[in-house]
């Protein structure tokens, strides 16, 4: 019996000497670099080298160069006809020679209707550019706000460690004056394997966020990035109605969606346009062999309300008035979406700002004030070893769905910002 109690001395002795051992080495990698990273920053690098980013910004200067392309005339032609040419083929030998210079000119308002045209097209581009970088932003917050929440956790869980230790070597105190019980001396054990077991799928999540927010930005997945900065700023007051009138009329998408319906109000009229005819003018020059030379011409214009081809014209209009009903459908759809999102949002907002000032003021103080309840008690012999371990899981419970709570309430703002298409 007594050889048996020696052992498990000795076991805890060793125990003790290789746990006080493994805490300094993950405490020296939590301060490898204390230099800290802004968000602002990442924003305008985001904003100067995402790939996405870059290709709508591409895709803005080719719709650009499709309005000059829009407004010209069509090509002018050039003709040569050779009249009474011998069976030789000899073209010097031709009685008369025909060179003509035409050009088309479409019905007045044409061009300028096609101009208009490419010009909202244009400026849809330019709106999808815009949704792109709200896009761009609400991802490099999310990240950012996932990249401070995994530094969070991994701190979080430090001060577990040091709870730990303590625990461990206030339960191996007590047993070796033979006050304590070696099953509390197991359970301290038990719950620092625990946190070793937890610490690398926390790495892990800071890995993944580390990759994510180096991929918006363009970089090496494996890039460094210093210490996120605490976020602040939650006692902001959000209006449901200003926010919904506001992203009527910022929002990128929903702008896109009203130049499309202005985009098929002008191809109407331009199909309406091409029910009337266009006129051709050509100028000649006539070379005769045998008389003098002169000049000539010809006037000629389509005839669009034949009845053989007035109904391809008029099937035309129908067609383009039936894709204006159609934009002007999708415009309202996206915004009673709108509305709906920052509807729900905001309620999701308030939600975690309610949750957050609870943790804040009633939840985190009390399981702090119960933990200490409990290491007095189980120091004065009190309360056992099992209601410590409990309090203190309950206050890293607490802690870390606090600091869940922040990101998420970051993140949706950051949602919301891109739903209403502006910073708020």
């Amino acid at each position: 019996m007594q050889q048996a109690n020696r052992f498990c001395r000795q076991w805890v002795l060793l125990s003790t000497l290789l746990l006080g051992l493994a805490w300094p080495i993950w405490a020296g990698e939590q301060n490898l670099s204390k230099e800290t990273i802004q968000l602002g920053p990442l924003i305008q690098e985001a904003l100067q080298h995402n790939p996405e980013l870059v290709a709508e910004q591409a895709q803005v200067k080719a719709m650009q160069e499709r309005v000059p392309q829009s407004k010209a005339l069509d090509d002018p032609e050039f003709t040569v006809r050779l009249w009474n040419t011998p069976n030789s083929l000899n073209v010097t030998r031709s009685n008369r020679t025909i060179y003509g210079l035409a050009q088309q000119f479409p019905f007045p308002g044409t061009l300028s209707q096609q101009e208009h045209i490419a010009e909202k097209v244009m400026k849809q581009a330019e709106q999808r550019l815009a949704g792109k970088k709200r896009e761009i932003i609400a991802a490099v917050k999310e990240a950012y706000y996932e990249w401070f929440y995994a530094h969070q956790a991994i701190e979080i869980h430090h001060q577990e460690a040091k709870r730990l230790k303590q625990f461990f070597e206030a339960a191996t105190a007590k047993f070796r004056v033979g006050k304590g019980t070696q099953v509390d001396v197991l359970k301290a054990q038990v719950e620092q394997s625990k946190w070793f077991q937890h610490l690398p799928i926390l790495e892990q999540q800071k890995e993944s966020a580390q990759a994510h927010l180096n991929t918006i930005l363009n970089r090496e997945p494996n890039a460094p990035l210093g210490l996120p900065v605490v976020p602040g700023g939650f006692a902001r007051v959000l209006s449901l109605e200003l926010l919904q009138v506001q992203a009527l009329q910022e929002r990128p998408e929903i702008r896109e969606a009203a130049l499309v319906v202005e985009q098929f109000d002008s191809t109407i009229k331009l199909a309406k346009l091409q029910t009337y005819p266009h006129l051709r003018v050509e100028v000649q020059r006539w070379q005769n062999r045998n008389a003098e030379d002169g000049f000539g011409g010809i006037v000629s214009i389509n005839l669009p309300f034949a009845f053989w081809t007035k109904p391809k014209y008029e099937a035309g209009v129908r067609e383009a008035m039936a894709h204006r009903e159609v934009a002007q459908f999708k415009k309202r759809t996206l915004e009673n979406q709108t509305r709906f999102q920052i509807q729900d949002l905001l309620a999701q907002i308030e939600a975690k700002k309610n949750v957050l000032n609870l943790y804040k003021t009633t939840v985190l103080p009390q399981a702090k004030l119960t933990l200490r309840a409990a290491i007095a008690g189980y120091r004065t012999d009190r309360t056992d070893f099992l209601d410590l371990i409990e309090a203190d899981r309950a206050l890293l419970t607490y802690q870390l769905e606090l600091v869940r709570t922040v990101v998420d309430w970051e993140q949706l703002l950051a949602k919301l910002e891109r739903v209403v298409g502006t910073e708020l």
